[in-house]
C-alpha cells in the first residue's frame, strides 16, 4: 500500500498537469492538446497554425509549469525547515522570506522602476533571512529557537516598511504591489519560467542529494552532535539552499502561503519522516497542489483569481486541524 502512495504521488505533477491544460476561458480536448504538443515534435497537418497553439504553447503551458516549479519549491523548503527545526509549523516563509521579498516588490514597483520586480524581490528576501541568521548567531553558533524569533522579528520589520511604502506610493502603483502581494501566476511566460527553473534547481539539488542528513538533524541537536555531524554547517548549508529556492519562487510570482506548510505535513501523514523518500514526495505533491490551486483560481471565474487566495482558503481550515489535533509529529517514531 505504502510503494502504491509512493507511485502516485511521484507521477500527479504529470497527470494534474495534463488535465490542467484543459480547462480554462476557452475549453480543449485531449487529443487537440496532444496534437498540438506533438506538432514540436512531428508535423501533424495543419496543428502547427491553428489558434489553440498559442493558448496551450504560449500561454497555459508555461502557467503550468512554472506553477509546478513555484509549488515544489515552497514544499521542499517547507519539508527541510520543518526537518531542522523539527516543528511542521514552520514554513519557507518563518525567516522572513516573503516579508523581505514584498519589500522588495514595493520599493521597485513603487519608486526603482528601473529594477525588475524579480531581482528586488530575490534581494531582499536573501537580506531578510541573512539579518535573521547574524541576528540568531550567539557565541559562534545559531540554535533553532533563536533563528526562529529572529525570522519573526525580521518579518516584523520588513512588512513595517511595506506598510510605509505603500502610504506614500502613488494609489495607482499601490494597485500593483497589493496585487503582487496576493501571489499569482497570470503573467508567466517561458522566461520567466526558464529563471525560476534554474534558480530553484540551484537551490534544491544539494538539498536532494544530502536529504539523508536531515534524518539525522531532525533527531535533536545533541543525538546529531553524538553521530559526528557538524549542526551549524548543514544547517546553514540547509538554510541558505531554500532561502534560495523559495525567494526565487516568491520573485517571480508574489507571495503564495501556506504551500510549504500543508504539503509536506500531508505526505509525512502518508508515507512516514524518512527525508529520503520524504524530500522527494514532497517535491512532487507540492508541484501538484499548486497547479491543482492554479487551475481553481484561472477557471472559479471570469476573471484570474490570484492563486494566494486559494492557497489561503485551503491553508486556514488546515493550519486550524493541526492545532485542534494537538500537532502531534512523529520524528523518527
Amino acid at each position: 500500500m505504502k510503494n502504491f502512495k509512493i507511485m502516485v504521488l511521484l507521477f500527479s505533477p504529470f497527470l494534474v498537469a495534463w488535465v490542467s491544460i484543459f480547462f480554462g476561458a476557452y475549453a480543449m480536448t485531449p487529443v487537440t492538446v496532444l496534437k498540438v504538443i506533438l506538432n514540436h515534435f512531428v508535423s501533424i497537418d495543419h496543428y502547427g497554425d491553428i489558434p489553440e497553439r498559442a493558448i496551450i504553447v504560449d500561454v497555459r503551458l508555461p502557467r503550468v509549469i512554472l506553477a509546478g516549479v513555484v509549488g515544489a519549491a515552497l514544499s521542499g523548503s517547507g519539508t527541510v525547515l520543518q526537518g531542522i527545526f523539527r516543528n511542521p509549523l514552520v514554513d519557507p516563509f518563518i525567516l522572513g522570506i516573503s516579508a523581505g521579498a514584498a519589500f522588495g516588490c514595493a520599493l521597485s514597483v513603487g519608486f526603482l522602476s528601473a529594477l525588475p520586480v524579480q531581482i528586488m524581490a530575490f534581494a531582499f528576501a536573501s537580506l531578510a533571512v541573512l539579518l535573521a541568521y547574524v541576528t540568531a548567531r550567539t557565541q559562534g553558533e545559531v540554535s533553532r529557537l533563536p533563528l526562529i524569533l529572529s525570522g519573526v522579528i525580521v518579518s516584523a520589520f520588513f512588512t513595517a516598511l511595506v506598510s510605509i511604502v505603500k502610504f506614500v506610493v502613488d494609489p495607482y502603483k499601490l494597485q500593483s504591489i497589493v496585487y503582487w502581494l496576493m501571489g499569482s501566476f497570470s503573467l508567466a511566460d517561458w522566461k520567466m519560467v526558464r529563471i525560476a527553473a534554474s534558480g530553484i534547481a540551484i537551490g534544491l539539488t544539494p538539498v536532494v542529494i544530502m536529504r539523508w542528513r536531515l534524518n539525522l538533524i531532525s533527531m535533536g541537536d545533541e543525538e546529531a552532535k553524538a553521530l559526528g555531524v557538524n549542526i551549524q554547517r548543514d544547517r546553514l548549508v540547509f538554510v541558505s539552499c531554500t532561502t534560495l529556492a523559495a525567494a526565487t519562487a516568491v520573485s517571480v510570482c508574489g507571495i503564495i502561503g501556506w504551500v510549504g506548510l500543508m504539503v509536506p505535513h500531508l505526505v509525512r501523514t502518508l508515507v512516514g519522516p524518512d527525508h529520503r523518500i520524504l524530500l522527494p514526495l514532497s517535491l512532487t505533491a507540492g508541484a501538484s497542489f499548486m497547479i491543482a490551486a492554479d487551475t481553481v483560481a484561472r477557471t472559479l471565474s471570469s476573471i484570474d483569481i490570484p492563486v494566494g487566495i486559494i492557497t489561503a482558503l485551503t491553508g486556514a481550515p488546515f493550519f486550524i486541524y493541526l492545532v485542534k489535533k494537538g500537532v502531534r509529529e512523529a520524528w523518527g517514531k
